[in-house]
């Protein structure tokens, strides 16, 4: 990560416009506070990708903050056409003024512009949308842009691609939640059991009859809505184990109750006929992931 800020920061002396890309099922979580201090001198133009899986009364209570002087977004889905050139037309109103200055010269101006985000956030596929073909690696996991490139979009206009970057140190445990609920953290590194009860308390506290209606389930007096997280110590990036002792966490937490329930619920026992909550913690957070719970957006 460090790697890429250092690049991104170079690369930023050739940029004139920011395209800085948000997932809108977590917006505000999105933000990386070390691209925000990098391109806090750019003109930025935010895209709320992923829109087609966001609430979007959620998304637009908070879009004044994304508009002001240099600033401007978009509602964007990737896996859609047709929106590039409102993309593109949108980077050259924020590059105006160099335009502008070029013209009074007689020369048509070339803008670059830099696409950054979180991993995962589709970054990529944006790119390879404005080119209206694919010149990039793209896909539906953390980590796999491993370096930055220029491509050329046309009609004057050059993108910098980046790999997705993270904050060195994320202190704050609900934004790291919902980094790996969306698949911007290495699933490898996670424990699935403990990120699917993390999930039931923060779904049951923004969007409560969801898990009900997807899964046949009834959530009761179990379920108590002070209960905001599962463990209180850093559990995403911490001891990745798989705990022996699940069920007794079950019986203590009433997340893990709910979560049984899904379990059960979705047959999803192991071999000794135990219930596996590893296996109902990917089917949730998986669910999610592709949209079948509906349209959520968690910040």
């Amino acid at each position: 990560m460090n790697k890429a800020l250092r690049d991104i920061s170079e690369q930023l002396k050739k940029v004139d416009v920011v395209t800085y890309v948000l997932d809108a099922r977590i917006p505000l979580s999105s933000f990386n506070p070390s691209l925000d201090k990098l391109t806090e001198n750019k003109p930025v133009l935010y895209v709320l990708n992923k829109i087609d899986m966001a609430d979007e009364g959620r998304i637009k209570a908070i879009l004044p903050s994304f508009s002001g002087k240099d600033r401007d977004f978009v509602l964007y889905n990737s896996t859609l056409s047709g929106k590039s050139e409102d993309i593109l037309g949108k980077i050259k109103k924020l590059a105006a003024a160099k335009i502008e200055k070029y013209r009074a010269k007689g020369v048509k101006a070339t803008i670059r512009t830099m696409v950054v985000g979180i991993p995962n956030c589709g970054k990529s596929t944006l790119v390879n949308n404005l080119c209206r073909k694919a010149k990039t690696v793209t896909g539906d996991r953390a980590g796999v842009t491993k370096r930055g490139q220029w491509v050329s979009v046309g009609d004057c206009v050059e993108v910098y691609d980046t790999p997705g970057t993270l904050y060195p140190n994320i202190e704050n445990q609900d934004v790291a939640k919902k980094l790996a609920f969306v698949g911007s953290v290495r699933d490898e590194i996670l424990d699935f059991a403990e990120l699917g009860a993390e999930f039931v308390a923060c779904v049951q506290k923004t969007y409560p009859g969801v898990l009900e209606k997807r899964y046949g389930i009834k959530i009761g007096d179990e379920y108590i809505a002070k209960n905001d997280s599962v463990r209180e110590e850093n559990f995403v990036f911490g001891d990745t184990t798989q705990h022996d002792e699940a069920s007794e966490f079950s019986i203590e937490n009433p997340n893990f109750k709910i979560l049984e329930k899904v379990a059960r619920a979705r047959k999803l026992v192991s071999n000794g006929g135990e219930i596996d909550l590893e296996r109902a913690g990917r089917t949730l957070v998986e669910d999610f992931r592709k949209g079948r719970l509906g349209k959520l957006t968690l910040d």
